[in-house]
């Protein structure tokens, strides 16, 4: 099974990388034009959501996290 990546990039979008399928709340899939790398919005102002469109860049969008490590 080949992994999908998703990485919370700083003050920024959630980007994935690999084989994945977008689905809205009716089951509807959206066409990612054959692209295993795309942006999801995070700020919420995107005019193209569920994807990014970079409006986090002139929104004030801030969001920096980190996964926890293991101890």
């Amino acid at each position: 099974m080949t992994t999908v990546t998703i990485t919370t990039r700083e003050n920024g979008p959630l980007l994935v990388s690999g084989p994945a399928t977008v689905v809205d709340h009716q089951g509807n899939t959206y066409d990612l034009g054959g692209k295993e790398t795309f942006a999801l919005c995070r700020c919420g102002q995107s005019k193209n959501r569920p994807f990014c469109d970079g409006s986090h860049k002139s929104c004030g969008f801030m969001a920096a996290e980190l996964a926890k490590r293991g101890e």
